[in-house]
């Protein structure tokens, strides 16, 4: 939701964060501040006409590359030290 409309998202946010430290706080300024702010962001997010963009399937980006284009690994054979060296 925040990348389709940073704009009201952000004012929801302060709003909602005056309110509850308002609230919290029993500051009834900051409360009532906040309440307006949500108030304002809904009313930005709803006046907006809904522009809806179709949906296109894409296939899925792969930050890899596949395990075809890699050349193995060599097999590690274990061998017997006698612990000096």
């Amino acid at each position: 939701m925040y990348r389709r409309d940073p704009v009201s998202s952000f004012i929801l946010t302060v709003g909602a964060v005056d309110a509850v430290m308002g609230g919290v706080g029993d500051r009834g300024s900051l409360l009532v501040v906040g309440l307006v702010l949500v108030g304002v962001g809904l009313l930005w997010r709803w006046s907006k006409p809904r522009l809806r963009e179709p949906t296109i399937e894409r296939p899925p980006l792969r930050a890899l590359p596949s395990q075809a284009s890699r050349p193995p690994l060599p097999i590690l054979h274990s061998s017997q030290h006698d612990g000096s060296r």
